[in-house]
């Protein structure tokens, strides 16, 4: 697992690794990165005490994101604890107006060890929230939020659970502009059907839903074939089914789609498609992504198509 587009950059802005000896020298163009190294949390520093750090500089207040690292434990700790601190911290966190809670890389967790948490509190907490995205799907909990201000929401996992999407799809989201999914595989604990994305499809759920990412997906062929028709197409600007397995007979249904024409980006990169149909999908008249394109690995019972991003 080493597939991540945020890296040094979230919500617009650079992120920067927060370190108590430099403090907080710039609060405008920055978000602030707090995590624990390995070393860290064997000599028992927990994450909440560096925020306890981070939030004594007076300069904290003016901060607008906050990315949550590594909070130890290799995944066994759940992220309850910092989930609780982050809410806490709301009176001294005026201007937060984006999270990312489990940016933790492979060398220091897999994906699908990450435990998390019920994370509704924090949108209770951050009426002014924009930009919130999460890593790691186990123990996960987002319930059914009502928030005014979202425009950005990411659920990265190697196995998304269907009551995480249902609640989502059961949220009111009015300015949801960015919503993106990794749905995984069952392997890791995925049980999503395009069955349960029907709210989605609709085009009604989010009004103002520019971005649809439907990403890391084995399933990835029959999500494109219902997308195809739906009239949620119709809406969205960037559809992006990449990192999954998508193969020809979910790009054939993408292209005989008089709305994927209408698209501003296609991106499908790390797909199973032949030549004659990358080349038919880059002939489609938008920008197209179908870099890194994969085969399948042959063995015992057949062929088998892998995610991007599983363990």
């Amino acid at each position: 697992m080493a597939i991540y587009e945020y890296g040094a950059r979230f919500a617009g802005k650079a992120v920067i690794d927060w370190d108590p000896e430099t403090g907080i020298p710039d609060t405008e163009a920055a978000i602030y990165r707090i995590s624990l190294s390995w070393d860290d949390s064997e000599n028992g520093e927990r994450w909440t005490d560096r925020f306890s750090k981070f939030l004594a500089d007076p300069a904290s207040s003016r901060v607008t994101g906050i990315v949550v690292g590594n909070w130890g434990g290799m995944g066994d700790e759940s992220s309850q604890p910092v989930v609780e601190a982050l809410v806490a911290a709301r009176e001294r966190l005026p201007e937060l107006n984006a999270i990312f809670l489990g940016e933790i890389l492979a060398e220091e967790c897999e994906i699908s060890w990450i435990t998390q948490t019920d994370v509704s509190p924090l949108f209770e907490a951050y009426p002014g929230l924009e930009y919130f995205r999460v890593r790691g799907g186990n123990s996960l909990r987002i319930g059914t939020l009502h928030h005014d201000r979202l425009r950005e929401l990411g659920v990265e996992t190697g196995g998304l659970s269907r009551d995480v999407v249902h609640g989502i799809f059961s949220s009111r989201l009015p300015t949801l502009e960015h919503l993106e999914l990794w749905l995984g595989t069952d392997e890791y604990g995925a049980d999503t059907t395009v069955e349960d994305l029907a709210p989605l499809l609709s085009g009604t759920l989010f009004p103002r839903l520019r971005y649809l990412g439907l990403r890391d997906s084995e399933i990835a062929d029959e999500v494109a074939a219902v997308l195809a028709h739906a009239p949620v197409l119709e809406q969205v600007r960037v559809l992006d089914l990449s990192l999954g397995t998508l193969g020809d007979a979910g790009a054939a249904a993408l292209l005989a789609s008089p709305a994927t024409r209408k698209l501003g980006k296609l991106d499908l990169h790390h797909h199973f498609c032949s030549d004659e149909t990358v080349a038919a999908l880059q002939g489609l008249g938008m920008e197209v992504d179908v870099s890194d394109r994969q085969e399948p690995r042959s063995w015992g019972d057949g062929d088998h198509r892998f995610v991007a991003v599983g363990e």
